[in-house]
């Protein structure tokens, strides 16, 4: 019963804060150019960290509204601080979002349905994205963020560089490696982080080991069967353990704001899995 008071009080709010706040959305003139008295690009609030990463590199300061509360945390954010510190951010209500007036909210495809179905109600385009996969999903995906804010010639330089990244990461010879998340957890193979080790020049030992996507690898594990490298990307007593220092393997701490997402992140991903393949050498 308390739950189901609760459902019916949250359910009151959203429906108060929506007639208070929809005269307001609704009533919103595009935005204008001061210069041209033309039509601006677009302002936007962000509510996705991934994209945060994205719209810093593409669209000019003033489109930027604010960004997700995600990006204003150093553990949690893929912008380097000194360029997140420099936006406004969001918790991501409703409320918040919409006295910021932007022309578009860019969202998750997980946003919860109730935050959804209010912007939807206040008449606030979202647009939605979903995680990247691979490397040609992530490329796709700067391009659309970049085009709905008229932005395109920076979507294309930030597409190039991510592609290009890739295509000269070259190495001669595949070395095995076991990227080693927080938690203890491995990458599957079909993963965005997975395909940037292949073009690195690795090879998936945890692939070899039986393991897959978010699949928990131990300390015994990892030292009878020790891969080439070992890339730990957590700081759990088992990944700082004394015993790795008697495998041949070399360890090399990777990161972890360079797993959360793509887009800029990639090219520093990589950076960084040629400096460890170049060690090897």
């Amino acid at each position: 019963m308390g739950s189901f008071r609760t459902f019916l009080a949250v359910g009151n709010q959203l429906a108060l804060s929506a007639a208070l706040t929809a005269g307001l959305a609704a009533c919103a003139p595009a935005a204008v150019d001061e210069k041209t008295g033309g039509e601006s690009a677009p302002r936007v609030v962000s509510l996705n960290p991934c994209l945060d990463a994205i719209l810093v590199e593409v669209a000019k300061p003033d489109q930027i509204l604010a960004l997700s509360h995600y990006s204003a945390n150093p553990q949690s954010s893929s912008i380097p601080y000194e360029i997140a510190r420099r936006y406004d951010v969001t918790g991501g209500t409703v409320e918040e979002v919409v006295a910021l007036k932007p022309d578009i909210v860019l969202a998750s495809t997980f946003m919860a349905p109730a935050t959804r179905a209010a912007f939807d109600e206040l008449g606030v385009r979202v647009e939605a994205f979903g995680s990247p996969m691979s490397v040609e999903e992530s490329i796709d995906q700067v391009g659309r963020l970049a085009q709905l804010i008229d932005r395109s010639t920076s979507g294309d330089a930030l597409a190039a560089e991510i592609g290009n990244s890739v295509s000269n990461a070259g190495a001669e010879e595949q070395r095995s490696a076991v990227l080693w998340q927080p938690g203890g957890i491995v990458p599957g193979d079909q993963q965005l982080i997975s395909e940037l080790l292949r073009a690195a020049g690795f090879s998936s030992h945890s692939a070899k080991l039986g393991l897959d996507q978010a699949d928990y690898l131990s300390l015994e594990q990892v030292v009878a069967s020790p891969p080439d490298v070992l890339l730990v990307a957590g700081q759990s007593r088992a990944q700082q353990h004394p015993a790795l220092a008697q495998t041949d393997t070399l360890v090399a701490e990777f990161d972890p704001a360079l797993l959360y997402c793509g887009g800029p992140t990639i090219p520093r991903a990589m950076q960084r899995l040629r400096q460890i393949r170049e060690q090897l050498s």
